[in-house]
């Protein structure tokens, strides 16, 4: 990733013989290869660009999209609240831009198995480019798969579950036969339709406890001297956010 001297950045793949051109010129990736993160570049009209890994908040919101993506204030709860860690099973659908899932498959590691789930092809295909050029390759422990997400969930039987889908809640009687006793679903809403219909549906599977509906807002501040006072703008609502336990002893 690239940042100029107003704060303005660029996700960029560096080829060797490749350049990257902006509106101050360019620079040949042949001067970014090989140094260290955090370097400084100029480029051929004498503007000073840092070079940077860039980091997975960096990289989501820069990235190509195609189904709308997870957010970084929300991924952090998720993977919190959702309680994702190394060497687990995880379910997540639907995949989508591909986003969420660099981020869970990050977590769990290679001692983990993550399967990830989409009905639409071309999201799929989008999703498995986007994984690609995050990890430099598809990692061997993300599986994706076309599909229903019921039927990943029957047969893996995992202990952490993910869903970003238009209808999670049809999602939860598998999820509450087949996941893990004391294992963690997740689910990520827009509505307060769908929000309702989530509680309705843990409800009636009566196999849930601990659950947590929230929303994330992200405010940033600007400090400069004496000046101290938060942005004009800030990111509000994205999604609502429901965290559910399931019970031991439950079918």
């Amino acid at each position: 990733m690239l940042i100029d001297p107003k704060d303005r950045k660029y996700l960029v793949q560096l080829f060797p013989g490749s350049q990257f051109h902006f509106h101050r010129g360019f620079v040949p990736h042949d001067e970014i290869i090989g140094l260290d993160s955090g370097s400084t570049v100029e480029s051929s009209a004498g503007a000073k660009l840092t070079a940077f890994h860039p980091r997975l908040a960096d990289f989501v919101l820069k990235m190509k999209r195609g189904a709308q993506v997870v957010y970084p204030k929300d991924m952090g709860h998720i993977i919190i609240w959702g309680d994702i860690a190394p060497g687990q099973t995880v379910v997540e659908a639907g995949t989508g831009s591909g986003a969420l899932t660099c981020a869970l498959g990050r977590i769990i590691g290679q001692s983990g198995h993550l399967v990830s789930v989409e009905r639409r092809e071309d999201h799929a295909a989008h999703a498995a480019k986007t994984i690609e050029r995050f990890f430099g390759a598809i990692p061997q422990w993300i599986e994706l798969r076309i599909g229903e997400v019921v039927d990943a969930v029957e047969e893996v039987r995992p202990d952490r579950v993910v869903l970003d889908l238009p209808e999670p809640f049809a999602v939860v009687p598998a999820v509450a036969a087949a996941m893990q006793p004391g294992g963690v679903l997740t689910t990520y809403v827009p509505t307060v339709p769908q929000l309702q219909l989530i509680q309705d549906a843990l409800d009636e599977a009566g196999t849930f406890a601990d659950v947590t509906h929230l929303e994330v807002m992200q405010r940033t501040w600007n400090v400069s001297g004496r000046s101290v006072r938060p942005d004009h703008r800030m990111i509000g609502h994205t999604g609502f956010l429901t965290f559910a336990r399931k019970l031991a002893g439950a079918p």
